[in-house]
Parts: structure tokens; C-alpha cells; sequence
């Protein structure tokens, strides 16, 4: 198995986390954090740290998954430099020869004598 394809197993993982994460949230405050509290005045300490907690894991997993997508990036042209790949693309590319060309007759088309 590539380099490649590990990043990409975690790059899959981490942005199923994310928005996991994501959609656990409630953009009003509410979501899972009023859940523990109950939304009345008693509560038991665990709301505000809940909401700190997905504020921070969400943050904590973009950033993974954007340093996983850069590292995916270098890992994909691992051992050979821009050039080399330029070069390697360059040669791959197929000419069609002088004689497969069509003749245009001399004369420009959509033009009547």
C-alpha cells in the first residue's frame, strides 16, 4: 500500500469525524450542549465545557485534515522533482506525424473563387 493511499484512508477519516463533529453543534448554542444542562438555570457545569470541547475538536480536525491534504500533496511526486515530472509527462505525449495531418489544398476555407 502507497503513501498515498494511507493519507487518503485518513484524510476520509478525519473529514468524517469533522463533520460528525460538525453536525453535533447547534449554530444557536443549543445542539448537544443544552442537552446535559437541560436548558434550565441548573446546571451542572458540563455545558460550557461540552461547547469548548466540539469548539476546539473541530479546529483541532480542519487542522489535521489540511496538514494530511498537504502532506498527501508531497507524498503523491515523492522522489522526483517538478522537472523531472514535466519532462516525464512530456515525453508521453503522442505527435501525430507530418503525413497524418489533413491537406488544406492551399487555399483557405469558406473562401470561393
Amino acid at each position: 500500500m502507497s503513501t498515498f493511499s494511507i493519507f487518503l484512508i485518513l484524510i476520509i477519516f478525519i473529514a468524517f469525524l469533522l463533520v460528525v463533529v460538525i453536525m453535533v453543534q447547534n449554530p444557536k448554542g443549543g445542539g448537544l450542549s443544552s442537552s446535559f444542562g437541560g436548558g434550565g438555570s441548573q446546571q451542572l457545569g458540563g455545558v460550557k465545557k461540552t461547547t469548548d470541547f466540539l469548539d476546539r475538536s473541530t479546529w483541532t480536525l480542519s487542522a489535521i485534515l489540511l496538514g494530511l491534504i498537504l502532506l498527501s500533496n508531497m507524498s503523491l511526486f515523492e522522489g522526483t522533482t517538478s522537472g523531472d515530472f514535466l519532462q516525464d509527462e512530456l515525453e508521453n505525449v503522442v505527435l501525430p506525424e507530418a503525413s497524418a495531418l489533413p491537406e488544406t489544398g492551399g487555399a483557405a476555407e469558406g473562401t470561393t473563387e
